[in-house]
């Protein structure tokens, strides 16, 4: 996105896409359930065993952490700032649809292009409040307030951290 900003040329992001869950004894779990089961661990709640045993079906494959960490925070801002086509962030990486979101994105791309429709066409500060609501309202990482800064200094929209 800074990439596209910098140089204003038209072009989309797609987001390679989250972890899915894991499973542990019947239930879905992820790398949330690995950190609390570490402080379990320590205060004798659960055994090191259960703890090695969740470690190893808590991430079953690729993709970004499974919370609303940086990666994924990033990715519905992306999709808020007009720089990925909504409802794209959300489809995990191993989803079977992800080849038709990533032909979708593409399209778009290609779109972008024939129109010549550039980045400081939608890059405004509007888009950057509307990113900044969204992380707000989603509980996003607090890591979004540097990268939506650094993409606006990219982008040459004048926003700061006390904005």
């Amino acid at each position: 996105a800074m990439a596209l900003a910098r140089l204003d040329l038209p072009g989309c992001l797609l987001y390679g896409g989250s972890i899915q869950p894991g499973r542990f004894r019947g239930r879905d779990v992820t790398v949330i359930d690995v950190f609390e089961a570490i402080g379990s661990a320590e205060a004798g709640r659960i055994s090191d065993s259960e703890l090695h045993e969740l470690e190893d079906v808590a991430c079953p494959g690729a993709g970004a952490c499974g919370g609303q960490f940086t990666a994924n925070t990033m990715a519905m801002a992306i999709e808020l700032l007009g720089v990925a086509p909504l409802q794209t962030g959300g489809v995990p990486a191993l989803d079977p649809s992800k080849s038709d979101v990533a032909a979708g994105v593409g399209r778009a791309a290609v779109e972008m292009v024939r129109s010549g429709r550039r980045p400081s066409s939608y890059l405004t500060r509007a888009s950057f409040e509307n990113a900044i609501a969204g992380v707000m309202a989603s509980g996003g990482s607090t890591n979004a307030v540097l990268h939506l800064l650094a993409m606006a200094h990219e982008a040459g929209v004048p926003l700061e951290i006390d904005d």
